[in-house]
């Protein structure tokens, strides 16, 4: 297949379109027609579907030709007394008939295989890029409203798969089965018309009992599921948040509510156990009646001499088997239809592509020159999400090359005014003007090309730091990335390390600090060279050092740039050229810095506000060029080792002494041990149950045999007998199959609840340095919890139950056929590698030979990436390149599917064709045997028949192997957790438990390494020491183990040397959960579970009233919030409280903290991402908290931790100095006082 390839503006021709009328009362898109399915088909997609028409047409037709070819065969066995020669003669044609017919299927497999693989991956893949196309093209309204409602992502993954499902092979599916079908009936009716009206009353009864069962068991596993996706979420919450969990000894109520959940699962599984036993076995019961009436009237048909007994077996067959065609293209039918409402989602979204975006791409001036002069002329806005306005007749103007910030209180609009610049928004009403042109009338890619923005959370792709920087100018040079990144202060720190400006960033740029982030996004807006610069609150997530840097390499790009900034620090502006404060959607103040400071207005008090939280003790502050050299002397080394080390990836594993060696299947019998009788009572089914197959084959055998008796009564008589038998096999085939079904469920389900249980308990017990290693992610644990847990389940109990049906099947076979005529016995055992070989390809094309959709995992990434970024992506151009990037990923599996398409097919055909020689190899045989009077007809065709099926189960035997092994692999990462001896066993017998404690914390000559990062050292010989009811604060740059000694001191992980004591004790001679409930802690993320408010404060004490947790509220300043909400402390706070503010979320925290009741408190940067009012009630609620307490803090903004009792600075893993800040700022060259200078130069021009 070609390449995919780009045009610029490309889209799909809009007639080619199918054309779909939107009902005005729903939102629900009306699926295509099965013509507009394949709309995006060219011309060799056109011959690739014509191709795969007449290979699954010719595909479907062979199998009724088959059963014609072998009721002739029977039939010329059946006339051996009359002619031996002849009849050998004749099977000989037929048997050489055969193997020409299998050649038929092997071309007709292969082609209907390949062309419709390949002609479903090109047609899917040119949906997903016009998609994508058309959706990077949308207005900001588009995401903002509609992007709420509909999963893009799934439109683009998900339902793209279903599309090429429908396209690709269940349409060559359905084909080959409704020809099947078709074919099968014409034959029927030609040749016995009675039998084949008789059978196809026969059939839908069968159809209804199916399709009334896979009804009833998709309810049922709906529920199933949905009952483990609540426990699944549990888990999720529990692992992702395990140091909330922990530190507040919430590992129990975890395990229940995990327990809950899971009873409910076990109570739907027994269901499905009796559901699925009733199902199968009315399916089977009713193919027993059916087989009985149907052989019954043929015998009449025989006597009567209307048919002969072969034609009107290979009728029942031939009709019987075209019924279950039927039924195999329904499902084939219904992907076709969900394939077809799947891509009215992608297809109205291309059809519409124009639509949204329209007003935003009718300007046609390009300007010579930007001088960069922008006013805003009465603009009114409201944003289409909400009906509240943004703006009213708001006005103000921007000299060109001047800067111009815009302030003002959360929400005012300071960041619509960026957004409106870009035009990613229009106004309701008045005009934005660039050098006197309305933004309307200019072309909008060129407009946004005038442009550079820098925001506050850097939009980075998973991609290098070159490919990153090159987004604001694609055709780059090399030495222009570099004299953008020297101007950025990028090129230093990237030029140290390992892969340079070829190192991957990660996805979202983890890879790299706040800071590193920041300077590339300028580095990328400096490639602009952009005649207007954006700034949206460009360092307000940064610490001191970083904003320091980051400010500098501003600065410098601002230069003879209209530049707007929005900022919520102020001390980030003082010097530009005009301030705005917004409030209430309009200017309510403009001038310099020092102006608005002087007139005492809004800005003034914001102002005031922001330097009350900085040190105010100006006379001991002495900060200059010199004392800064010093501190960024002090800090750089330290800051190139945390760098490095966060880039390098360690694969080394916690002490190998903790796992276990790879289990044997004999663990998992004895972790099943309780539910054996279960399994022996199943078992007892399941070996009649496959009894029953064998049986059944030779019964019909024995009846096709007696059709060729030349006594009509001795006929009648043994069809009766066997019709009797048949229906007596029917009436006990039901609680047979309920027997096997039922037990044999309820032995996994109770299997699968034990071992998710027992692995959720044994996590739980882990230490924290266990979870900080990659392979124990929340993700990969829940995928162990979820799928290997499954797998376990289905290694024994669900593999179990078919291996012993089956090899009941295949003993009562080879008893069978070999007591009848051993010699077609062993030739039709050694035919079973093809027999085998055949059902288990026929297996694989019943479920599709699609690709793997693994491989598209690049692609959706990229795509993901492109819209949770789209604003950076408009803001930069850089819809084209994504585009070109998302091709090109695609381009991967089209190239696969070529070479997979073919082997496939290849693979497909020849083992059918395979198939049909053996048949044919079989029945010759019989004739040889039958013409040397080795043996009769009756037996030979029985042995043949009997086996001919046996192959059939043997084959589902050995299909079952992948899954066996995928459970052997799901058993180790099972038993690797359940067999791991924690290294902090929290209910350790011999360990103190303590009921009340003082409050004393002392770390003593502690040295420290992470178990995930044993190559860097944290702490070397540090030593620290608080007093009951004192407050110790914790400071020190990014990475110097301000947030370890926290973590020491809950125990979530060891000194290699050293001792962390608590009252005298050494912390791991105490009981940890005793330990853990008398320490509170509350950090700068607070981790909230989706529950409600109350449940989520109660988390402190679960025996606590509702008047304590109300009290609790009440001193962390929560209560007045949660009143004024709709349901008040049932208020739901979302997937990790999304839907409360991060000042809220703080102070449910607190309220939790302080009804838990601690004796120690331990505060890790809980105020450092709030803005200034929310940290106001955020710090008070904690100054009530901290009374009394022993009181541990780490905090990077200075101003919180001036009132501690003492302070420690720490560096390079020691306690560099330690002392009260008067004590800690009077030292003229302290590290301390450096910190503080640096910090407060910012904001010492306010007072």
């Amino acid at each position: 297949m070609e390449e995919l390839e780009l045009t610029s503006g490309q889209v799909l021709d809009q007639n080619s379109l199918p054309k779909m009328e939107q009902p005005s009362n729903s939102s629900k898109k009306p699926a295509v027609s099965i013509f507009g399915l394949f709309s995006a088909a060219d011309k060799f997609d056109h011959f690739l579907m014509f191709l795969g028409l007449v290979g699954s047409c010719a595909h479907g037709a062979v199998f009724p030709l088959f059963f014609v070819l072998f009721g002739h065969l029977i039939d010329s066995l059946g006339h051996v007394r009359s002619d031996p020669h002849q009849m050998s003669s004749q099977v000989s044609k037929y048997s050489l008939d055969l193997v020409y017919l299998g050649l038929g299927v092997f071309v007709a497999g292969w082609i209907g295989v390949a062309s419709w693989m390949q002609t479903g991956e090109r047609q899917t893949a040119r949906l997903r890029l016009k998609y994508l196309q058309s959706v990077l093209r949308k207005d900001m309204n588009f995401f903002d409203i509609e992007a709420r409602d509909s999963n893009i992502l799934f439109h683009i993954s998900s339902d793209a798969i279903l599309v090429q499902d429908a396209i690709g092979d269940k349409t060559g599916h359905a084909v080959r089965y409704l020809s099947q079908f078709f074919i099968g009936f014409v034959f029927g009716f030609k040749s016995v018309w009675q039998l084949t009206l008789l059978t196809l009353a026969v059939v839908p009864l069968m159809a209804v009992a199916g399709g009334a069962y896979t009804i009833i068991m998709s309810t049922l596993s709906e529920k199933g599921e949905a009952a483990y996706a609540e426990a699944g979420k549990v888990a999720d919450e529990a692992i992702s948040q395990i140091r909330t969990v922990y530190s507040f000894v919430g590992e129990e109520k975890a395990l229940e509510e995990y327990s809950k959940s899971l009873k409910k699962a076990l109570k739907l599984g027994k269901k499905s156990g009796v559901a699925k036993g009733v199902g199968i076995g009315s399916t089977y019961g009713l193919l027993f009646c059916a087989w009985s009436m149907l052989l019954w009237y043929s015998s009449i048909l025989v006597r009567r001499g209307d048919t002969n007994g072969a034609k009107a077996f290979t009728v029942i067959i031939n009709v019987i088997f075209s019924g279950f065609a039927l039924g195999q293209a329904a499902p084939n039918i219904a992907a076709i239809s969900k394939g077809r409402a799947a891509a009215a989602s992608i297809m109205s979204m291309i059809e519409t592509d124009s639509s949204p975006s329209k007003n935003l791409v009718d300007g046609i001036i390009v300007m010579p020159k930007v001088s960069g002069q922008i006013e805003f002329c009465e603009v009114c806005f409201s944003y289409p999400s909400r009906s509240n306005m943004v703006f009213e007749n708001l006005s103000f103007s921007i000299s060109a090359g001047k800067t111009f910030a815009v302030v003002g209180p959360s929400g005012s609009g300071k960041s619509t005014v960026i957004s409106m610049v870009q035009r990613f928004y229009e106004p309701t009403s008045g005009k934005i003007l660039l050098d006197g042109h309305d933004l309307k009338t200019l072309e909008l890619k060129w407009l946004r090309e005038q442009m550079g923005l820098v925001s506050q959370e850097p939009a980075l792709f998973a991609t290098t730091i070159a490919d990153n920087i090159l987004f604001g100018k694609e055709d780059a040079s090399m030495d222009q990335i570099y004299e953008a990144a020297k101007a950025a202060n990028v090129h230093s720190f990237v030029l140290q390390l390992p892969d340079g400006y070829h190192t991957q960033v990660g996805e979202g740029g983890t890879q790299l600090s706040g800071g590193q982030k920041q300077r590339l996004a300028i580095a990328r807006a400096v490639l602009r060279n952009p005649k207007i610069l954006l700034l949206d609150e460009a360092t307000s997530a940064l610490d001191a050092e970083s904003e320091l840097t980051v400010q500098q390499a501003l600065e410098t790009i601002m230069a003879n740039r209209t530049t707007i900034v929005v900022a919520h620090r102020l001390s980030t502006i003082r010097d530009v050229d005009t301030i705005i404060v917004l409030k209430n959607g309009q200017v309510v103040e403009s001038g310099s810095h020092l102006e608005l400071i002087s007139k005492g207005g809004e800005y003034a008090s914001m102002a005031s506000l922001q330097v009350s939280e900085h040190v105010t003790d100006a006379s001991s502050i002495h900060s200059g060029t010199a004392g800064k050299s010093s501190f960024q002397e002090l800090t750089s080394s330290q800051n190139q080792e945390v760098t490095t080390r966060e880039l390098k990836s360690n694969d080394e594993n916690l002490s190998p002494a903790n796992f276990s060696p790879t289990p044997s299947i004999w663990e998992l019998v004895k972790l099943n041990a309780p539910e054996w009788p279960y399994a022996v009572l199943g078992s007892v089914g399941a070996m009649i149950a496959g009894m029953e197959a064998p049986l059944f084959a030779l019964g019909i055998t024995h009846m096709l045999t007696a059709f060729y008796s030349p006594d009509n009564s001795q006929m009648k008589k043994e069809v009766h007998l066997v019709a009797l038998i048949f229906v007596g096999a029917a009436v006990v085939t039901v609680p047979i199959y309920i027997l096997q079904h039922y037990f044999y469920t309820l032995m996994g389900e109770r299997l699968i609840t034990r071992v998710r249980l027992s692995i959720f308990s044994a996590i739980l017990c882990n230490e924290i340095g266990w979870f900080d290693l990659d392979e124990n992610s929340t993700g990969s644990l829940t995928s162990t919890l979820a799928a290997d847990a499954t797998l376990v389940r289905s290694t024994l109990a669900d593999r179990l139950s078919t291996m012993v049906q089956n090899v009941s099947l295949t003993v009562t076979a080879f008893v069978i056929g070999f007591s009848l005529s051993w010699r077609v016995s062993a030739v039709i055992i050694a035919c079973f590698p093809l027999l085998i070989g055949a059902a288990i390809t026929e297996q694989l094309f019943l479920k599709g030979f699609g690709g793997d959709y693994r491989s598209y995992t690049r692609a959706n990434a990229v795509a993901r990436e492109a819209i949770a970024n789209i604003r950076t992506v408009a803001s930069f151009g850089a819809e084209e390149r994504i585009a070109h990037q998302f091709a090109s990923e695609l381009n991967k599996p089209n190239k696969q599917v070529i070479l997979q398409g073919h082997i496939s097919g290849i693979g497909y055909g020849a083992s059918q064709f395979f198939c049909f020689c053996a048949y044919a190899l079989g029945i010759w045989y019989a004739s040889v045997v039958i013409s040397h009077n080795e043996s009769d007809f009756n037996h030979v065709m029985k042995s043949f028949m009997v086996l001919v099926m046996t192959s059939y189960a043997i084959a589902e035997t050995v299909a079952l192997t992948p899954d066996i092994m995928k459970g052997s692999q799901a058993l180790e990462s099972v038993f690797s957790i359940l067999h791991r001896k924690t290294a902090m066993d929290p209910d350790d017998p011999t360990s103190k438990v303590i009921t009340d404690i003082k409050g004393d914390v002392e770390l003593r000559h502690v040295s420290f390494k992470y178990p995930a990062r044993p190559d860097t050292i944290i702490f070397e010989d540090l030593n620290l020491k608080v007093s009951a009811g004192k407050s110790l604060a914790v400071v020190g740059q990014s990475g110097s183990g301000k947030s370890t000694v926290i973590a020491l001191i809950l125990r979530f992980y060891d000194p290699i040397s050293g001792t962390v004591l608590i009252d005298g004790y050494d912390v791991k001679t105490l009981n940890l959960k005793s330990l853990r409930r008398k320490i509170g802690l509350v950090q700068q993320e607070p981790a909230l579970f989706s529950t409600t408010i109350y449940e989520n404060i109660k988390y402190g004490n679960k025996n606590a009233s509702e008047i304590e947790v109300m009290k609790a509220a009440k001193a962390a300043n929560a209560h007045g919030f949660i009143s004024r909400m709709h349901e008040g402390y049932h208020t739901h706070v979302g997937d990790r409280g999304l839907q409360l503010s991060g000042g809220q979320k703080q102070r449910i925290a607190i309220a939790r903290a302080i009804l838990k009741d601690p004796s120690i408190l331990l505060l890790d940067e809980a105020t450092s991402a709030l803005d200034t009012a929310s940290e106001k009630l955020v710090q008070e609620a904690l100054d009530k908290l901290m009374e009394g307490r022993t009181t541990v803090l780490v905090a990077h903004r200075l101003s919180t931790v001036r009132d501690a009792d003492s302070i420690a600075v720490i560096q390079h893993g020691r306690v560099v100095e330690i002392g009260s800040h008067n004590q800690l700022i009077g030292k003229p060259s302290g590290v301390y006082k450096q910190l503080v200078s640096l910090q407060q130069e910012k904001s010492f021009s306010y007072q």
